[in-house]
């Protein structure tokens, strides 16, 4: 089937809901929903039910615009008081454990297939250009896979992980490039080559911080339609990756930086923007899945099976934990088990497969070989690695208790200056009575919700509270309810802004 103006809706929104319904089932068993999606797109491809896809142009360009908006919302989601102690590991990692993964495993390309006849024989660069394209780990995949299973993880690891995930696509970018470049030229300087890497790096983050800075200034003083304000910063978003790009700087970094300014500063409507962007990026994640999955010929893929089950299973077990342990040697507080887990969530996804769209855009020999194998070698992470993420966190005993989920969607107006909190009843705020008015709360502090199993009840001061039982605390500011929380023998629960 040939796609068209005339039935692109139709089978775009049955592709849409299959891959959601599949996705739904998929996770009940543990299946990064991710790898479903490529699946649907392959089943419905040509090899499939007959959906003729073969343009990498437009795949590349549906996967610019999917990475940046997920990028951003990665960005948004993160808190920056996270990030600042693992700063140091995620930048090394995501520039020096690129560089490291990609020479690691092109020199085992280059021995493997020079050493065995049945493969296709590349030479060193060949080799090195497709080690460069899998070199990142995939954004789109770490964040999915992490916050579906709202995975909690120890010693920083979270965080550490998406900075790497959403910071790393520039160095792969930069190689892929440089060694296209290489091939179809036959020479390079490599000054040039560091000189622009270094640009690219610093106008990208002079441009995302700066341009995210005005982005929060516009999205506060516009009075506008409420409706209106997601439209407003998904613009922001499109402008700032293309503006970026324009003077020569990398729109993947920038983007991902807005998302961390917007994130971190109080902006109106945060919620509304917040739920905006979930919805926009599980549609542009399944959409872009979709197109990558549609543009592989599963046929293809049998061919290189072998050689790509060799370095996917290297990286996995070798290039990634090398790189890993060498990049984190400085970083003496963080244990064994971290570096191993970070090794082993070395997720490849959505972004190389992308980066293998340039060769064949370009005509490189041996580009069709090296799309496939990446695609291969996608699924063989998605399958191995992506399926394990909770299973490795509990066997190196990095996991802890999944995050408690909010009962109350309350947002209060932006110039209300308050510190809100969910406080679950325990027994021991019980021993003085059982009654609201029984707890001992500061003059200042409000319970202005009470959730009781499925029901929601205005308090009372004669309203009878049971274990288990949540209230929505309002008070002054977070010094106020630091005070709250020792009035009322409360030490694990961490401070929910209105922000």
């Amino acid at each position: 089937m040939i796609l068209n103006a005339g039935n692109i809706l139709l089978i775009g929104s049955i592709l849409l809901f299959v891959s959601i319904v599949v996705g739904k089932a998929g996770f009940r068993f543990g299946v990064p929903a991710l790898l479903l999606f490529l699946g649907v797109g392959m089943l419905f491809g040509t090899d499939g039910l007959g959906i003729e896809f073969n343009n990498p142009q437009t795949a590349q360009f549906i996967g610019v615009i999917a990475l940046s908006i997920i990028l951003f919302s990665g960005g948004m989601d993160t808190s920056a008081a996270e990030i600042k102690p693992v700063l140091g590991q995620g930048v090394v990692l995501a520039t020096v454990g690129v560089m490291f993964t990609a020479f690691l495993t092109g020199y085992f390309i280059y021995y493997i297939t020079n050493l065995e006849n049945s493969f296709i024989t590349l030479n060193f660069t060949e080799s090195l250009l497709l080690a460069s394209v899998m070199s990142s780990t995939d954004s789109a995949s770490v964040f999915s896979i992490l916050r579906s299973k709202r995975q909690g993880l120890k010693e920083n690891l979270r965080p550490m992980l998406e900075l790497e995930s959403g910071s790393n696509d520039p160095m792969a970018y930069m190689l892929t490039i440089l060694l296209i470049g290489i091939i179809q030229s036959g020479e390079s300087s490599l000054s040039n080559t560091v000189l622009q890497f270094i640009m690219q790096m610093s106008i990208g983050a002079v441009s995302g911080y700066l341009l995210g800075r005005l982005a929060v200034y516009c999205i506060n003083k516009l009075n506008i339609n409420q409706a209106l304000y997601p439209v407003l910063l998904l613009a922001f978003v499109f402008f700032i990756f293309s503006f970026t790009d324009l003077i020569k700087g990398n729109g993947y970094l920038a983007v991902y930086l807005v998302g961390l300014v917007v994130g971190n500063h109080k902006v109106v409507h945060k919620k509304s923007l917040t739920t905006f962007f979930d919805g926009i990026t599980w549609l542009f994640q399944i959409v872009m899945f979709l197109t990558l999955g549609l543009l592989v010929n599963p046929a293809e893929l049998l061919p290189v099976a072998t050689l790509s089950i060799f370095i996917g299973i290297f990286m996995i077990i070798l290039a990634r934990p090398i790189s890993v342990f060498l990049c984190l040697v400085p970083f003496r507080k963080m244990t064994t088990k971290a570096r191993a887990y970070v090794s082993w969530v070395g997720l490849r996804g959505a972004v190389p497969i992308i980066f293998a769209t340039y060769p064949l855009i370009a005509n490189i020999q041996h580009a069709s070989l090296i799309f496939n194998v990446v695609f291969f070698i996608t699924i063989l992470s998605l399958i191995v690695q992506g399926t394990t993420v909770s299973f490795m966190a509990k066997l190196l005993g990095l996991s802890t208790p999944e995050e408690r989920k909010n009962v109350f969607n309350v947002e209060l107006p932006e110039e209300i200056k308050t510190a809100m909190s969910e406080i679950e009843v325990i027994p021991s705020m019980l021993t003085k009575g059982d009654r609201l008015m029984d707890l001992v709360l500061p003059d200042n502090t409000l319970v202005a919700l009470i959730k009781k199993n499925d029901a929601y009840c205005v308090p009372k001061g004669k309203t009878k509270l049971h274990t288990g039982d949540k209230l929505l605390v309002i008070t002054d500011d977070d010094e106020a309810l630091m005070k709250t929380y020792e009035s009322l023998g409360i030490t694990d629960y961490s401070i929910q802004k209105n922000a």
